[in-house]
């Protein structure tokens, strides 16, 4: 019997401030289109000590195809931008903290292509829904732990020399995957 499952899910990854709107605008991960703040539209919040915020994250769909006990897997990965999620203060930000910015929605990017990657290297089952989101889960819990470290080992990007070579690490990085 065949079996077609679609899922579509979208994970966010907020630098410290809960999610308070709907998701309206989502910009897609480039590798020619660098953030500008004027890309981070949403309110700062009246308590917070950031300088500045960038939500990104990961979403993924499927299909899957279950043909004779194989599957058959088409999805799509992406690393997304959330502009009215995102926000900045003015008087404290500078290009160097933009550049800090950038390189977190960098470093989702990366984890949508080490998900694009698993998915492509795996022989899923009958269970394929719960394996992909066992991946993706995964690939969530990986990136938030290294959005962390990099925040804490670049000091919100205070570090300039850690900055700097977090900067080559995730080109690097980058390099390694290909982009789709």
């Amino acid at each position: 019997m065949d079996k077609v499952i679609t899922i579509f899910l979208l994970s966010i990854f907020g630098m410290g401030h809960g999610f308070s709107q709907e998701i309206t605008e989502m910009i897609p991960w480039r590798k020619d289109h660098r953030l500008k703040w004027s890309d981070f539209r949403g309110k700062v919040p009246p308590d917070a000590v950031p300088a500045a915020t960038t939500a990104s994250g990961i979403s993924y769909k499927y299909s899957a195809n279950l043909i004779h006990h194989e599957v058959e897997l088409d999805f799509e990965v992406n690393a997304y931008f959330y502009p009215e999620e995102s926000w900045y203060k003015p008087e404290v930000c500078d290009e160097f903290i933009l550049a800090h910015e950038q390189l977190h929605f960098d470093i989702s990017e990366l984890f949508a292509r080490r998900m694009r990657q698993r998915l492509n290297q795996t022989t899923f089952s009958e269970n394929v829904k719960q394996e992909v989101r066992d991946i993706y889960r995964e690939i969530l819990k990986d990136l938030e732990d290294l959005q962390d470290r990099y925040d804490w080992e670049t000091n919100f990007s205070r570090n300039r020399e850690a900055q700097l070579r977090w900067n080559r690490q995730i080109a690097e990085a980058l390099d390694k995957y290909p982009p789709q």
